[in-house]
C-alpha cells in the first residue's frame, strides 16, 4: 500500500518529480503519482487528498510551478504532511514557485524544499524522515543513504 502521495499539476512537471520518485524506490517507500491540477481540476484534487487515508497516504509531495496553488490546496483539505517542490516552470525559473508555497496562512503548513531537482529528491528524502518515525525499515533505509555520503 501506498505511503506517499505524489502530484503535480501538469504532464510539464514529470521530469523533475521523476527524481521523488527515484529516491523513494532506492529507500523501498511505495508511492502512488498522479497529474491533477489545483486549477484546471479542483474537484478531481479534493477527492484524491479526501480519499488518500484509505489508500495508506501518510505524507503527501506536490511539484507545482507558477503560481503553485498546488501543494497548499492540498493542504488545505488535509492536516497530513504536505511538502511542496517548486518547479521552475516560470520565466523566472521558479523563485515564484518558491515564494508562492512558503507564504502559507499560518495554521495550513506546507513544508517547502529547494526549487528544481535538488527539491525534489530532498522532498523524498524529507517523507522518508517522516515515515521513517513509524517504519523501521524505512528509517534503516535513509540512515544507509545517509551514512553512505560520509565516504
Amino acid at each position: 500500500m501506498s505511503k506517499v502521495g505524489i502530484v503535480i499539476g501538469s504532464k510539464t512537471d514529470k521530469p523533475i518529480i521523476e527524481s521523488t520518485e527515484k529516491v523513494l524506490d532506492n529507500l523501498g517507500v511505495e508511492y502512488e503519482s498522479v497529474v491533477i491540477s489545483a486549477h484546471r481540476n479542483p474537484e478531481k484534487l479534493r477527492d484524491w487528498v479526501l480519499d488518500a487515508p484509505n489508500r495508506g497516504i501518510e505524507v503527501f509531495i506536490a511539484g507545482a510551478g507558477g503560481a503553485a496553488a498546488l501543494p497548499g490546496a492540498v493542504a488545505s483539505w488535509t492536516t497530513t504532511p504536505v511538502i511542496g517542490v517548486p518547479v521552475p516552470s516560470s520565466q523566472i525559473g521558479g523563485i515564484d514557485s518558491l515564494f508562492s508555497i512558503v507564504q502559507m496562512p499560518p495554521g495550513i503548513p506546507v513544508a517547502c524544499v529547494a526549487v528544481g531537482d535538488w527539491g525534489a529528491r530532498n522532498a523524498a528524502y524529507f517523507a522518508a524522515q517522516i515515515l521513517g518515525i513509524k517504519y523501521k525499515e524505512i528509517k534503516d533505509a535513509n540512515e544507509e543513504y545517509r551514512n553512505s555520503l560520509k565516504n
